[in-house]
């Protein structure tokens, strides 16, 4: 028979839902459920026999552990935190146990009320999982004697969550995060959390979070300069909350750009609103943002996403578990296959999002939810639904536009999974040839499953260059347009229509003519593919003798067993930090020897392989190699200031390379150099590993990713053997514009003038001592970029490798001293716009 737990009135006063709380973390009950009192006393009691767990350090709420487990949380008025303590007396500390009726809280009822927003008093269980059901009094009630909640405890509830142990609470934490803890430093400390047995929360305010779950962190948004607290409970408490406490203080090894203030007042709001987006007063062109490159022709299909109605109530706690456990289960299987077909059709590295997906399903937040839901006699569908819908929602309501749109991906795994418990079949209709798909949104499971041949394009309203439906459209090469006018839902099926990415623009009902001429365009496109393919291994010469040798971007061993295959000669840039990404420690030197050498069979003795040394920090961090807190990491502590601070990293990865090197023409590269001395300590390092293990050094290069560098590239020519530009990170320290930023990302062109002076400036530099220069950024396999940098005098292009066989085709088309002319011409552009326009003056 199940236990019954009744909490006696901790105030005099009023009852009021809390749906009617005036502040919505309460009112839609993410702290958890239960009930509010507005106040006609000032003392706060305890409503049952209990230990204090925790007391809020602004002393306007006090947590209990009652029976079975069962914590309650008593948080007095709303937004009192900005108190501060003022006008509040606490009775207790914790630790004390407490019987029924003990004052727990003093307060100052006129204090309150004229500082807070309301004095209307929360008592919240915040660990639903305990609890089967809920009986709530109504009306008024009296401090100390009448009942106020009838709990009935679920079975097993007992048994704390995180075992037997005392529970630990740390000191307010200060969040030096100047982007407060957003997706990377929530990851960072969610996979820490995960390595104790102990239950473990992050407490913000009269907020909490499951420390395990990345999306629980961030739906706390915490902001630089907040104060939280982390409480663990469990055998190893007290070590879990002592590394938890000292990495947060230290910034969790990143931080971000700091996101807008949402806007005061609906005045305020609309004058701060930005310009508003081209819009169309032509009623065939509808226009939006670019997501994915390309041209499509082809007829609308519109895609709409019926709701899925479940039954609320269940049959049997334990028979629904068993169904959601399944159909988890199933999920994860049918994620492992998608990830597996994305790995085999694109870049293996863009197949991680369905890892992530699959992550998702073991998110203990979510779970949670669900569990407590399915506790209180819901089912399993319904109780998914609705915790998927929750996760949805508060990620959809972040300010950060980045991590709002991975609401989208707690959707698709939502749908995925409620599919499977209901047995309605939501897959994607059988597409006509040729469609251009026209939906509201569009989920990574809806991108990555479309045939190439009938999807030849798709349009959302929602969405943008950022998400993962994006990344997925542009690693299968399929065009499409993120926020284009809702207009374009409204357009019939069969709507004859050209999708154009690069101009962000849907025709609507082009003339014949044009559709012809874009047909004959993409054929020919196509026909020239194949035969760039056929051509793979001819050299990379233009029409008048000049070489330009073409190399591979790789992440991987499994990456380098592809090169040769596909036309590439050589490797420009192995990025080790394939070595040491997704683990809990960093790799050992045998470990690294044997990666490299593995690499360096794969390509042999004749072909120059390029390896950069670990290149992290900035937005690249690792949970084993946390750096401090910078108010800008990008300027920062990253690159080879890592290895110089943090010798033993850099020296273990050098020995690894040097007994890696034997019989091979192995290169190294060190990335983020500022300044000639960074180079010669670098080098300094690699002498004293090389002359200690008795084996001759390799020649050693930097990466030009700053602007001092290249306009002192003939001083580092004198100290470098060979130069790679990193355009990308090049790109962004001359423009000041973060390229992952959501909004300015779309500016961050490598063809902006300034950028191109920067690489005819390292050039000269370089080859006035015979030093040969490469480029390993993006640019290097774009085709507007091609002919300015062979016309530049680049020796070589590092390009990712399935672009590998059209970029020597298009160097083969290509006249050198036409290509120096079309350079000279876009050094005097103003814009990277104008540099684009000059390209097809050559290319068709």
């Amino acid at each position: 028979m199940s236990k019954i737990l009744s909490l006696t009135a901790p105030l005099s006063g009023v009852i009021y839902p809390l749906e009617r709380v005036p502040d919505p973390v309460f009112a839609q009950k993410l702290v958890g459920d239960g009930i509010s009192i507005d106040p006609t006393d000032a003392c706060l009691c305890a409503p049952c026999a209990g230990e204090v767990m925790h007391l809020h350090p602004a002393l306007h709420a006090v947590t209990l552990r009652a029976e079975g487990g069962v914590e309650v949380l008593m948080h007095i008025g709303i937004d009192t935190v900005g108190l501060k303590g003022k006008g509040f007396s606490p009775r207790v500390k914790v630790g004390d146990h407490v019987e029924p009726g003990a004052p727990l809280i003093e307060f100052d009822l006129d204090e309150i009320a004229t500082h807070a927003k309301s004095l209307l008093t929360e008592i919240i269980i915040t660990n639903g999982e305990t609890v089967q059901a809920i009986e709530r009094a109504s009306g008024t009630v009296k401090a100390g004697s009448d009942m106020l909640l009838k709990l009935t405890l679920a079975n097993g509830a007992g048994a704390p969550q995180g075992g037997e142990g005392a529970t630990v609470t740390s000191d307010a934490i200060l969040i030096p995060n100047r982007t407060g803890l957003h997706a990377r430093p929530a990851a960072v400390l969610a996979n820490v959390a995960k390595s104790f047995q102990s239950e473990i929360k992050l407490q913000l305010g009269d907020r909490t979070a499951n420390a395990r779950s990345i999306t629980s962190l961030m739906a706390l948004e915490v902001q630089h300069g907040d104060k939280v607290v982390v409480v663990a409970k469990g055998a190893d408490a007290k070590p879990a909350v002592e590394k938890l406490a000292k990495l947060i203080a230290e910034g969790l090894g990143d931080e971000g750009c700091a996101p807008a203030p949402a806007p005061a007042t609906t005045v305020v709001a609309k004058i701060a609103q930005p310009a508003p987006r081209p819009r169309s007063s032509d009623p065939n062109l509808l226009l939006g943002v670019a997501a994915s490159p390309g041209i499509a022709v082809g007829k609308i299909f519109q895609v709409r996403r019926e709701d899925i109605a479940v039954e609320e109530e269940g049959h049997g706690v334990e028979g629904e578990k068993a169904k959601l456990t399944e159909a988890i289960g199933k999920a994860r299987a049918q994620l492992e296959a998608l990830r597996a077909q994305l790995h085999a059709r694109t870049d293996p590295a863009k197949a991680a999002i369905f890892a992530a997906h699959a992550e998702l399903l073991d998110d203990p937040d979510f779970l949670d939810i669900a569990t407590s839901a399915i506790a209180k006699g819901k089912s399993a569908a319904f109780a998914w639904k609705t915790a998927a819908k929750l996760h949805a929602e508060r990620l959809a309501a972040l300010r950060n536009e980045l991590l709002a749109q991975r609401a989208n991906d707690v959707r698709d795994v939502g749908w995925r999974v409620l599919e499977l418990l209901t047995g309605v079949s939501r897959h994607a209709p059988n597409y006509p040839n040729g469609s251009v798909l026209i939906a509201e949104d569009l989920t990574p499971s809806d991108t990555a499953t479309m045939e190439r041949g009938r999807v030849v394009g798709f349009a959302t309203i929602r969405g943008g260059a950022t998400s993962h439906v994006a990344i997925l459209a542009r690693s299968l090469d399929i065009p499409a347009i993120a926020g284009i006018e809702p207009a374009a839902l409204d357009v019939p099926d069969g709507t004859p229509v050209i999708l154009d990415a690069g101009k962000a623009s849907l025709r609507l009902n082009p003339p014949p003519a044009e559709i012809e001429r874009i047909q004959q365009l993409q054929t020919r496109h196509e026909a020239r593919r194949r035969e760039d393919i056929a051509h793979a291994h001819e050299p990379a010469t233009t029409g008048d003798g000049q070489h330009v040798s073409v190399f591979a971007n790789i992440g991987g061993v499994k990456d380098a067993s592809q090169v040769i295959g596909v036309g590439g000669e050589g490797v420009g840039l192995v990025r080790s930090e394939f070595l040491f990404m997704d683990r809990s420690a960093a790799p050992s030197e045998d470990e690294q020897t044997e990666s490299y050498a593995t690499i360096l069979q794969a390509l042999g003795p004749d072909h120059h392989v390029i390896i950069r040394t670990l290149d992290v920090g900035g937005d690249k961090p690792l949970p084993y190699l946390p750096i401090p807190r910078e108010d800008n990491p990008f300027l920062g502590e990253r690159g080879i200031r890592v290895g110089l601070d943090r010798p033993e990293v850099l020296r273990t990865q050098l020995r690894a390379l040097l007994r890696a090197s034997a019989g091979y023409h192995l290169q190294v590269m060190f990335p983020m150099i500022a300044t000639v001395q960074e180079l010669r300590d670098a080098k300094a390092m690699l002498a004293e590993e090389s002359a200690a293990l008795g084996i001759a050094p390799f020649p050693c290069g930097i990466m030009v990713e700053v602007p001092a560098v290249a306009v002192m590239a003939h001083a580092f020519a004198a100290e470098a053997d060979f130069f790679s530009i990193g355009t990308n990170d090049l790109t962004q320290y001359t423009l000041a514009m973060d390229r992952g930023h959501p909004k300015l990302a779309p500016k961050v062109d490598a063809l902006n003038p300034a950028v191109l002076r920067l690489i005819a400036q390292t050039i000269e530099g370089a080859h006035a001592h015979q030093r040969l220069v490469g480029i390993c950024g993006g640019i290097a396999g774009d085709p507007h970029a091609v002919p300015i940098l062979v016309g530049l005098g680049i020796d070589e292009l590092s390009v990712s490798l399935p672009v590998i066989p059209t970029v020597k085709a298009q160097i083969r088309r290509l006249n050198a001293a036409t290509c120096r002319d079309l350079a000279q011409r876009a050094l005097t552009c103003a814009t990277a716009e104008e540099v684009r326009a000059l390209v097809p003056e050559i290319e068709d």
